[in-house]
């Protein structure tokens, strides 16, 4: 009797219509690496659906190869939620980019309310006591009168050279401390955009006599043969009116100060 010997393993056949399934998801996935070797992928395709080894070897190099790039793609996604090269990402990072766009997002809010400028706080911080003293006198008493001595005679009808420009008595009338600091005092107000000089004259002549009577006034015309003194004016800017109301805090008792004189605008001039 012949005895049957027990079948052996099962051959492993590989199921050609699985593995080319597999072969499409796989390569969907990781469009942008079978983009880059699509001839050759499609070589090992062919060959594998002839030879039964190539197609298990295809198969187990696509499922390393989707395994990596989903890893890498999810592990992006979770740092940085989107592509770390979008150039949004990278303007953002800069602190003006950021502050600006913040300032974009405060102007779409309709139920905003700032009043006042965020400006002051920093120009406060700027300023001396003396030139406080300074702007509560434009504020108070209007626009004040200057004076720009410059050669004069013949020849200045001509053309003239300035000997001392802006000289008034501002830093007396505001009750300065450092008097010989009026002209940087009113050269950082002009810088912060507080005031302006002007080229017309205040109201009341008056003013300009006493002035022109000053010793440093005099000192000045008599340093030249021929002198001649031209009138000028300074005044508050609308930015600085408001900072005097607002960010002074001087809204809280201006009626008591009853109406306040008007200064002109550079506009106007």
């Amino acid at each position: 009797m012949t005895t049957q010997e027990p079948p052996g393993p099962p051959t492993s056949e590989p199921d050609i219509p699985a593995l080319a399934k597999v072969v499409a998801v796989s390569s969907f996935r990781i469009g942008t690496w079978a983009a880059a070797t699509g001839l050759k992928a499609t070589r090992r395709v062919v060959e594998a659906a002839r030879d039964p080894a190539q197609a298990a070897e295809l198969a187990e190099d696509l499922r390393i190869a989707a395994s990596a790039v989903t890893r890498a793609l999810v592990g992006e996604e979770a740092e940085a939620g989107e592509p770390a090269d979008d150039p949004r990402e990278t303007e953002l990072a800069n602190p003006l980019h950021h502050a600006g766009r913040e300032l974009l997002r405060r102007s779409r809010d309709v139920w905003a309310d700032e009043r006042t400028h965020p400006a002051y706080a920093r120009i406060i911080e700027e300023l001396a006591p003396d030139e406080g003293r300074i702007l509560m006198l434009l504020l108070r008493k209007g626009p004040q009168a200057t004076v720009d001595v410059r050669t004069g005679g013949l020849v200045g009808t001509v053309s003239s050279t300035l000997v001392q420009a802006n000289l008034n008595m501002i830093g007396a009338h505001a009750g300065c401390r450092y008097l010989e600091k009026v002209p940087s005092y009113l050269h950082n107000l002009e810088r912060l955009g507080l005031i302006w000089f002007s080229r017309e004259t205040v109201r009341d002549p008056m003013d300009y006599q006493v002035l022109e009577a000053q010793p440093d006034v005099l000192e000045a015309m008599h340093s030249v043969r021929r002198a001649r003194v031209h009138r000028r004016s300074i005044h508050l800017t609308p930015f600085g009116e408001d900072f005097c109301r607002d960010g002074l805090g001087l809204h809280l008792w201006m009626g008591e100060l009853g109406e306040m004189p008007r200064h002109r605008t550079p506009d106007e001039e």
